[in-house]
């Protein structure tokens, strides 16, 4: 155990978190269930949740994913209302777990399905899933399916996707709308390719060691005539966790697969952005959310992120993952999501900075190997723990040097939670306090959580106005269970000082025997934390991109191997991003 004692207790009590935010940041800030699967908690009780789909509603957001007792509805995509709903068979006692489900829209009704090999799973319906109010569509759907999804296209007509395998293809076929009954058989719509997309291959390292990629996840979207088929790859557990995406004339082929994923985000703090959906907001805008990657306590311990998403002039889609966890602003009519910001960014970014990576850390207390700095090393696996849950175990970060501070995100971990904590309870919230100082001697109140009772294991704080300061400190109130761990405590703004230089000696070198991969080198910039490596396979569209912490090379491994690529840098610190480097083409 370790424990730091402060210099000076001089506080001044005042609050200055924003009343109505207008970011967010991922991993969205919902409150996740602990799973309810027992063999899958043998590593100790963890939040887990994966395969998201939202559709907006009569002006709310709904979302759904796998095994939370109920879904999500918001009405500006930011603070999101839990609905409990166990969707019981209408002929059984027992309830069936959504897992991986289909939701579509037909006409005025929502309809919900989950995963399943078997006719043994009701189609669900409802007008008012606000209200919870739900009734069969069909008691049993007979042909099933696992990973389904559901399309209704312009001309009303409906098709379901389905498909979860790493020996099968995805699958679609349409469906009559008023019985659900199939219309024709099943068609094969799309079969893994992991020899020419070097992205495809299983492995955290996408080295195919031990299985073949699982292709799954399937979502459909339309845009003008063109139909963009995604699916997910290669492996839920792995940061190359991506969505795919195929082309087409018709709902159900034949498609084209394209280059590069539509999501995929290998760096930074979340990693991961397969299995997912996209949809339109209320203004019109493309959205992509998508499964993002955990995997410490248990291979399905997964979170959820939102992306950016849209088409271009030349009518590709794109998802835009750069500073994909970092704060962006929420859905509004004032900002056109349809285009690229400066440099590659999406216009939602805010441009606020991470300003405490790997700074000094000081805490109450540690528990075993734990250690301190694991809450600002940008790793959502690893993770800082207190010796206790108790009341006062507390964090402090220190930014190096005063700077605006724009908002706060608390990631805690999950750390000898209770046995018996399976699934959603009434008394899970977190209560703390944020205190920030100049000095580290007098501290003022940032934020007072003392009296919440919401469970927030994302917590993320829009300020209403920035405070300048250098330390950070977050002190422990309550928590719903377990110890007091922060897998990261990330404050944002700016550095109030210079951006960083610009990359020198960025090469490129595609291995000769091997397409699908490159290694990448450049030399260090000295004022630099990390960097983003933007790729493609148009010079003009490098919507990809890499974060890259505290090291000057990368071994590429995710390209298509008949497809030549283009590529350039930019350095990261508290202050901004450099210029880009000039694109180098990669044959």
């Amino acid at each position: 155990m370790r424990k730091v004692i402060l210099v000076s207790c001089t506080i001044f009590f005042f609050s200055v978190i924003s009343a109505q935010q207008s970011t967010y940041c991922n991993p969205i800030n919902i409150d996740y269930g602990y799973t309810p699967i027992p063999n899958f908690a043998d590593w100790g009780r963890h939040r887990a949740t994966a395969d998201p789909v939202v559709v907006t509603y009569k002006g709310d957001y709904y979302l759904f994913s796998t095994n939370q007792w109920g879904y999500w509805y918001s009405n500006d995509m930011l603070n999101w209302k839990f609905v409990s709903r166990k969707f019981l068979r209408p002929w059984n006692a027992g309830y069936d777990e959504l897992c991986a489900p289909a939701v579509g829209i037909i006409g005025d009704t929502m309809i919900v399905f989950g995963s399943t090999y078997t006719s043994q799973f009701t189609i669900w319906m409802s007008t008012s899933p606000k209200q919870n109010e739900w009734k069969p569509l069909v008691d049993s759907f007979d042909i099933g399916g696992w990973d389904p999804s559901f399309f209704t296209d312009n001309d009303g007509r409906l098709y379901m996707y389905n498909g979860s395998s790493n020996r099968f293809p995805m699958y679609g076929i349409e469906l009559n709308r008023k019985t659900m009954h199939p219309i024709g058989t099943r068609k094969e719509m799309y079969l893994l390719e992991p020899w020419r997309f070097g992205w495809q291959r299983f492995g955290e390292h996408m080295d195919n060691t031990f299985l073949d990629p699982f292709i799954e996840g399937s979502h459909m979207t339309r845009y003008k005539d063109r139909y963009y088929m995604q699916y997910g790859a290669p492996g839920t557990e792995f940061s190359g966790y991506a969505d795919g995406l195929l082309i087409g004339e018709h709902p159900l082929g034949p498609f084209e697969a394209q280059s590069d994923p539509l999501s995929i985000k290998l760096g930074g703090f979340v990693r991961g952005a397969g299995h997912g959906a996209t949809f339109t907001d209320k203004f019109n805008q493309y959205w992509h959310i998508s499964t993002t990657v955990v995997s410490v306590k248990n291979t399905f311990e997964r979170r959820l992120g939102i992306w950016p998403s849209g088409f271009d002039n030349d009518d590709k889609m794109f998802c835009n993952t750069t500073f994909g966890d970092y704060p962006h602003f929420i859905p509004t009519a004032k900002i056109d999501g349809s285009v690229y910001g400066s440099e590659g960014k999406s216009p939602y970014f805010t441009g606020w900075m991470l300003l405490n990576y790997n700074k000094p850390v000081q805490v109450s207390s540690t528990f075993g190997g734990y250690h301190p700095n694991n809450a600002v090393d940008e790793l959502v696996k690893t993770y800082w723990s207190a010796a206790t849950g108790n009341k006062g175990e507390w964090i402090q970060t220190d930014l190096g040097t005063i700077s605006t501070v724009n908002a706060v995100q608390i990631n805690y971990a999950d750390q000898d939670v209770e046995q018996n904590r399976l699934g959603k309870w009434i008394d899970q919230y977190h209560q703390y306090k944020l205190y920030y100082s100049v000095d580290g001697k007098k501290w003022n109140v940032l934020v007072d959580k003392s009296n919440n009772k919401t469970d927030v294991p994302h917590e993320y704080l829009e300020l209403e106005k920035p405070v300048q300061s250098r330390f950070i400190k977050m002190e422990n109130i309550h928590m719903p269970s377990g110890k007091f761990a922060i897998s990261g405590l990330r404050v944002f703004g700016n550095g109030n000082g210079i951006k960083p230089d610009t990359v020198q000696g960025f090469i490129v070198l595609r291995t000769e025997k091997d397409k699908r991969s490159a290694f990448i080198k450049w030399k260090p910039v000295d004022n630099a934390f990390a960097y983003n490596i933007y790729y493609g396979t148009n010079p003009d569209k490098l919507y990809s991109s890499i974060m890259i912490h505290a090291n000057n090379e990368y071994w590429m491994k995710a390209m298509d191997a008949l497809k030549s690529y283009y590529y350039c840098i930019e350095a990261v610190n508290e202050n901004g991003t450099s210029v880009r480097t000039r694109t180098i083409k990669v044959d």
